[in-house]
């Protein structure tokens, strides 16, 4: 039986959230593959919020082994280089598994394509049930679509969890005007409305993902998956971070 995480360790509005990261985070300096330093910060991190009362579940991406759209690019027929891109999205999911178990975090990961042998199949009241049980669950193989990106998977997820919040962990701690990497003169967002991020073409996920949200009032924070300790920080409203929200 999974022991469930301590209560009312830290003051936190939120009860159940959903962590989107794609899979070049778990790259690491690489930028492809599996960088295993990489994963056992985040498996660190997930469980340092899980200790605080807070419920998770994780939607991975799968672009540090293979990505449907450049797949297309490259020939590759577009619903068969998406169905690729899901069975990678699986690959990182087994990977955080295996880490998150390997520091005393029971998880479960649930494919949206059947996999019996390895994981779990999605089955939405049985995910509610490990949170519930203080697992963590990792949603695997996105919708279980082509065509439909993983963030859009990530809010959808996050609608039929019931989730306070959606986070994405991205390489910079909020959203900017332009890349702060690239641009020097890039400002941050604090705050953004919906549909600001729609109009201003800002990039922080997809249009479906963002109309989903919307439309089941999540709140969307973007904050730096890269430093140690962040995901927490924003749960207790310390990290730095940009809110999507009304």
């Amino acid at each position: 039986m999974a022991k469930a995480p301590s209560k009312n360790k830290a003051q936190t509005k939120y009860k159940r959230v959903l962590l989107k990261i794609s899979g070049e985070v778990l790259a690491g300096p690489a930028g492809l593959g599996l960088h295993p330093e990489t994963i056992d910060r985040i498996a660190a991190d997930v469980k340092e919020v899980r200790d605080l009362g807070i419920e998770v579940c994780l939607v991975i991406g799968g672009g540090n082994i293979f990505r449907g759209l450049a797949g297309a690019k490259k020939g590759v027929e577009r619903a068969h280089g998406d169905y690729m891109g899901m069975l990678a999205t699986v690959i990182n999911a087994l990977a955080l598994q295996n880490a998150l178990e390997g520091i005393g975090v029971t998880t479960r990961v649930q494919s949206a394509i059947p996999m019996a042998s390895i994981c779990e199949p999605y089955i939405r009241r049985r995910a509610i049930r490990h949170m519930e049980k203080g697992r963590v669950v990792i949603f695997g193989a996105g919708t279980g679509n082509p065509f439909f990106t993983t963030d859009t998977a990530a809010a959808l997820r996050a609608s039929e969890m019931g989730c306070d919040a959606l986070l994405k962990g991205t390489k910079v701690d909020g959203v900017y005007t332009a890349d702060p990497n690239k641009d020097k003169k890039a400002k941050r967002y604090d705050r953004l409305g919906y549909k600001e991020v729609l109009e201003r073409d800002l990039g922080v996920m997809d249009a479906a993902a963002i109309a989903l949200a919307r439309e089941n009032r999540i709140s969307i924070l973007v904050f730096s998956i890269q430093n140690p300790g962040g995901f927490a920080e924003v749960m207790k409203g310390k990290g730095r971070h940009t809110l999507v929200a009304d």
